[in-house]
């Protein structure tokens, strides 16, 4: 890549102005113009402020470092095995910093990916900061992973519609790109997803269908059992059920032949969902505990489990079982140092516990004061629409039937909001 592009990255990486790295050797007006290649610098100047940057020179080939880049780029996506993907990147780390690579900005572009998969997410964030002033010497191969990853990010953080602007804007750059079909599909893979946490059934369908084709013929079996997760959530919505049932049974065989736990208990917590929509209590309780009693269960799932279970004890006045559950979700709480990313289940487990107890004023507190607006800021209808007709069953039983009323109205008005999405 070029010198300039190259000293200005270093200098970012380093946190350093560029009146610190100018100091004594060149104007940092004139700095500016070396890194933004406006101007071609003396080889003098140039060496010292590598020297300042602490930059050595290796005499590893530009090739054979992008060889190592392309096989740690692909553990981002097809491996579990963290500590080997954090190996590889401190090698790579220290090497393509020894090296004026042309592999440099796609690297710094992937670290938004590494970070988000070691479960970094603030990194992943300081690491698009870092970057966005290098942004508009982006080539189109350059952007397209800048908006993927950049949207991997939103959809971690939650942030939906920002995610599916940045998953487009990906998309619209494949007509310059020569890119393998697996590519391809992986893009289209996460609009369908996407497309299915924005409640856009008919289009996530749409989307999974184009990425399933190519998985199929890839043999990836992973990759064809998310597909089909995306496809079994899509029918329950739109209430194919004989479809949805299908399509969770073909993810969680292809989870079983690919030996991987999380499609498996995803699956079943998927079919949990789907039993308890049809009303099917038994059969939703009987996933749910598969879910709960495996091996290998992220966090997410685990804790989405454990409040889905409770609701299910719950409905059916299974109040010893309900107990039962509520504690072991605080079991798990107490390993959580991060209680913040899981703030729905923290707070669904201290409502559930407080009723349970019939400490009614703390309950309604609680309920009414940071469980249900946090679920209107988070547009989350569907737990909204349950906890509103709990707290109007409850006040309805307490007699104070004003409160009663206003809360069965938000109800009501929220599940004619998860109609219309």
């Amino acid at each position: 890549m070029e010198i300039g592009p190259y000293i200005k990255l270093h200098r970012i990486q380093q946190e350093m102005t560029q009146a610190e790295l100018a100091d004594g050797i060149v104007s940092y007006a004139y700095l500016s113009k070396i890194e933004n290649q406006k101007t071609e610098a003396s080889p003098n100047v140039i060496s010292l402020l590598c020297t300042r940057l602490g930059i050595q020179f290796t005499n590893e080939t530009d090739e054979t470092i992008k060889e190592k880049c392309q096989e740690w780029y692909a553990m981002l996506f097809d491996t579990n095995d963290k500590e080997k993907i954090k190996n590889a990147y401190e090698e790579l780390n220290k090497l393509i910093y020894e090296s004026q690579s042309e592999n440099l900005i796609m690297f710094e572009i992937h670290k938004i990916r590494y970070f988000l998969v070691i479960d970094e997410v603030d990194e992943a964030l300081k690491q698009i900061n870092k970057i966005t002033e290098l942004s508009g010497t982006f080539d189109s191969l350059h952007q397209f992973y800048w908006y993927k990853f950049k949207g991997n990010y939103n959809s971690i953080t939650g942030e939906f519609n920002q995610a599916m602007q940045m998953y487009r804007a990906a998309e619209e750059k494949l007509n310059q790109l020569d890119l393998s079909e697996e590519n391809v599909a992986d893009i289209q893979y996460v609009i369908a997803v996407t497309h299915s946490k924005l409640h856009n059934t008919l289009e996530a369908i749409e989307y999974a269908e184009k990425a399933i084709d190519t998985f199929r013929k890839s043999y990836n079996f992973i990759r064809c059992a998310q597909c089909h997760s995306v496809l079994g959530i899509s029918y329950r919505r739109i209430r194919m059920y004989d479809k949805s049932i299908k399509n969770h049974n073909l993810a969680k065989h292809l989870g079983e032949l690919s030996k991987n736990s999380q499609i498996i208990q995803s699956t079943n917590h998927n079919l949990g969902y789907l039993h308890s929509t049809k009303g099917e209590r038994k059969q939703a309780i009987y996933y749910y505990n598969e879910v709960l009693n495996g091996r290998e269960v992220d966090l997410n799932t685990k804790l989405l489990t454990v409040t889905s279970l409770i609701k299910e004890y719950y409905s059916i006045s299974e109040l010893d079982k309900t107990s039962e559950i509520i504690a072991k979700g605080f079991e798990i709480f107490e390993t959580i140092s991060e209680k913040e990313a899981y703030k729905i289940h923290f707070l669904a487990l201290n409502a559930y516990d407080l009723v349970i107890r019939r400490e009614y004023a703390q309950y309604e507190k609680l309920v009414i004061n940071e469980l249900i607006p946090f679920l209107q800021k988070q547009k989350d209808f569907a737990n909204l629409a349950v906890y509103a007709r709990m707290l109007g069953e409850h006040f309805e039983d307490l007699k104070k039937y004003k409160e009663s009323v206003k809360y069965y109205k938000l109800a009501n008005n929220t599940y004619d909001q998860l109609i219309k999405l």
